[in-house]
């Protein structure tokens, strides 16, 4: 079991970088842009420098210079790349051949995503472009091969709900492309659909108490979903939450599981990966956090900018400089107070979440 004296991370091991490690302080002021950490600094990174040294050219007993042998060897290098080359240029005529790329739809600190269309039946795809230094934590595969976690958790949701495209609250992952210096993940893209943030924007900045509660049951189901198959998407925010507008009732898709990882039994993390404006108060404490809780304090932090015409602080929220409306019914406030415990063993788990009078 891991305490918060270890010095290795139990939660991102293969995570490379390291650069939010030291701990954070409430008193410093945050940036009220809406960023992700990846946003703010890309992993540090260190080459080792190799200083050229001249050698004396010495023969082998067949007279072959070893100049002349890394000169071969360099040749059989060259065929190898062009081999590579080729099928990285296979990749990515393969994807031309099947879908096409329309404007872009977003960017974020691990890549940007373009809207498109299957040219086969027009389906419409969300096509992700992810260059791979962008590519922040990895996983072993069956091979043992390091893959990038995003394409191993949309993998394994794909896995379990094999065609049940567009029925998962998860988008689902189509098909990706390994292309060299960048991954194409072509995903589900809902049609007509649109983030919380402007869902709520088109709505005059907030929602009605009743519209939030819809949108809050089905999320919290699909996190409870998530955390039942080890899976922490770390990053659950009104960006990242898609709302189909297709029918009276909305309904919840989530998105961007760029900075998710999986969840060992009791995963204590070390590293902290999400939006800085709402991090739970335990990283400014303690210098650690836990999937549940965290999962669950932005559940209230969702709920609070569904409500609220303000973005979401947690160093406002701890300051008290943010408050919860009291026209909210007692219920309500009852499920945000409890979300934004700032103790997080004092915070319901998502399981009482779905079982809380005022989600029911």
């Amino acid at each position: 079991m891991t305490t918060p004296g270890d010095k290795k991370d139990s939660g991102d091991q293969d995570c490379k970088s390291r650069t939010a490690k030291r701990k954070a302080s409430p008193e410093k002021k945050t940036p009220i842009k809406r960023r992700r950490v990846a946003d703010q600094a890309g992993p540090s990174t260190s080459s080792d420098v190799v200083k050229g040294v001249k050698r004396k050219v010495v023969q082998d007993e067949e007279g072959t210079t070893k100049k002349a042998k890394r000169a071969k060897l360099l040749d059989h290098m060259s065929g190898d790349e062009e081999q590579a080359s080729s099928s990285l240029d296979s990749g990515k005529g393969e994807f031309q051949a099947r879908y096409v790329e329309e404007h872009q739809l977003g960017e974020g600190g691990c890549g940007a995503v373009f809207a498109g269309y299957r040219i086969e039946d027009r389906f419409p795809v969300a096509i992700k472009h992810i260059p791979k230094n962008k590519v922040y934590c990895k996983v072993a595969d069956e091979s043992g091969k390091k893959l990038s976690v995003e394409v191993a958790i949309m993998l394994k949701l794909a896995g379990e709900a094999e065609g049940s495209v567009g029925i998962s609250a998860p988008v689902s992952l189509l098909e990706w492309f390994d292309i060299g210096k960048e991954l194409i993940l072509v995903l589900e893209r809902p049609v007509p659909a649109v983030d919380l943030q402007k869902y709520k924007a088109e709505k005059g900045r907030t929602l009605p108490e009743d519209k939030a509660k819809v949108i809050l049951k089905q999320l919290v189901d699909a996190v409870k979903e998530l955390e039942d198959k080890h899976i922490f998407h770390r990053d659950i925010k009104g960006e990242n939450i898609l709302i189909e507008t297709g029918s009276d009732v909305p309904r919840v898709r989530i998105i961007d599981f760029g900075l998710s990882c999986f969840v060992k039994q009791r995963s204590l993390y070390r590293i902290f990966y999400g939006t800085p404006l709402h991090t739970p108060p335990e990283w400014y404490r303690r210098s650690c956090y836990r999937c549940g809780p965290t999962t669950v304090w932005q559940m209230g932090v969702v709920l609070y900018e569904a409500l609220h015409a303000r973005d979401f602080s947690t160093e406002r929220f701890l300051a008290k400089k943010l408050s919860i409306k009291k026209r909210l019914s007692a219920g309500c406030r009852n499920f945000l107070e409890a979300c934004l415990t700032t103790v997080p063993e004092k915070r319901p788990t998502l399981e009482e979440l779905q079982l809380h009078p005022w989600l029911r």
